[in-house]
């Protein structure tokens, strides 16, 4: 068993596929924002249906797509339990196992470069994560780590792996893409053959920059990849350039062009979610994908033209993922289709107010529960 591994060249950052071939169900591990095209790519280049977007923490240095892969996909998001990302649909704890066809993954809690960081046991290969890289390991002075956290970790729950296990790390910057247990027990510059106090003296003596993308790269990680950067309110703001479509609009604005006749609003919301979640009194219901298995709307492209009927479409979904998609479709189609921003699913902060993540619910819109 060999995982397929795709690299980010400017965090750094390794994602992995793992298939079973005959069932070809599939799981990703620490995929980026920014390689979700070629993610996509490679799922359908070797007709795969992903199952579960895994992650091995809340990452610092790049912005995951798990929430995306979801949107597109009609996967379920995996996390590690004491990672705090609060959206992801299974949360993860020591010996936790998710399977694809007959294959299993394994979570190991290997706290140390985060408080809840995991690595994760597939056969006779182990995904580290930041907790072991290629000679070294993630850094521990930030996000609730621990170099003596770390320290233990390694020695008990990865260097007593089988020599031949095969490291596949969540980084590398010199272009080394995997070593094995044996090898890095014997050689690790850090960790092979250190005490634990030398261990945290070596990290103690890092004195490393802070990440880059720490401030924003968190909290959207927190929510498997959705940003918090779109600010509180959204007002009666003119739409946003886009690529592929008319552009993208704020809840507010595309209610207010509904109403005044400009535009229809089109849910493209499976039946499931509207039924379960809520739907917005007036709105058009074209779905692009449905349950089970999320197979595409065989008649997208004639209910949008008939939705339309010579005004804007503003397309709704659950946080603008799929709505994008069917914006590029129907503009394909000669249709003037808008996205409207975070989708319908706005979570209110622990406190009851209105957060940054406020959809069309969150912000006091027209909705109604089934």
């Amino acid at each position: 068993m060999t995982p397929i591994q795709l690299f980010d060249a400017p965090s750094g950052t390794y994602t992995y596929i793992l298939m079973h071939p005959e069932t070809r169900e599939a799981i990703i591990i620490d995929p980026v924002e920014e390689q979700i095209e070629r993610d996509l790519d490679v799922l359908k280049s070797y007709q795969l249906t992903l199952r579960y977007a895994v992650e091995t923490h809340a990452h610092a240095d790049h912005i995951t797509s798990a929430a995306k892969l979801v949107e597109l996909t009609g996967a379920k998001t995996a996390a590690p339990a004491d990672c705090g990302i609060t959206t992801a649909a299974i949360q993860l704890t020591h010996g936790d196992t998710l399977t694809f066809g007959n294959e299993t993954l394994k979570a190991l809690h290997t706290p140390g470069h985060t408080g809840g960081s995991m690595c994760f046991v597939w056969g006779a290969n182990v995904f580290t994560g930041d907790t072991l890289l290629i000679n070294g390991c993630g850094r521990t002075d930030f996000q609730s780590g621990s170099a003596e956290a770390l320290y233990q970790s390694v020695q008990q729950h990865l260097f007593t792996l089988p020599d031949a296990t095969t490291v596949w790390p969540g980084h590398d910057y010199q272009g080394r893409t995997h070593s094995t247990i044996g090898f890095e027990k014997q050689n690790n510059q850090r960790l092979a053959g250190k005490t634990q106090a030398e261990f945290v003296a070596i990290m103690a003596g890092l004195n490393l920059p802070r990440p880059k993308r720490i401030d924003e790269a968190v909290p959207a990680n927190l929510t498997s990849g959705v940003r918090h950067d779109a600010g509180e309110h959204q007002a009666l703001t003119a739409p946003t350039a886009a690529e592929g479509y008319a552009g993208d609009v704020s809840c507010a604005l595309a209610w207010a062009w509904v109403q005044s006749g400009e535009a229809v609003l089109v849910d493209v919301r499976s039946d499931a979610e509207r039924e379960w979640v809520g739907q917005v009194p007036g709105a058009v219901a074209v779905p692009f994908k449905q349950w089970p298995g999320m197979v595409e709307n065989a008649d997208l492209d004639g209910q949008l033209k008939a939705a339309a009927n010579g005004k804007k479409l503003v397309l709704l979904c659950r946080s603008g993922v799929r709505s994008i998609a069917v914006a590029k479709r129907a503009c394909a189609l000669g249709l003037d289709a808008y996205n409207i921003l975070e989708g319908f699913e706005g979570d209110p902060d622990t406190h009851g107010h209105r957060g940054t993540r406020g959809g069309w619910r969150a912000r006091g819109l027209p909705w109604r529960q089934n």
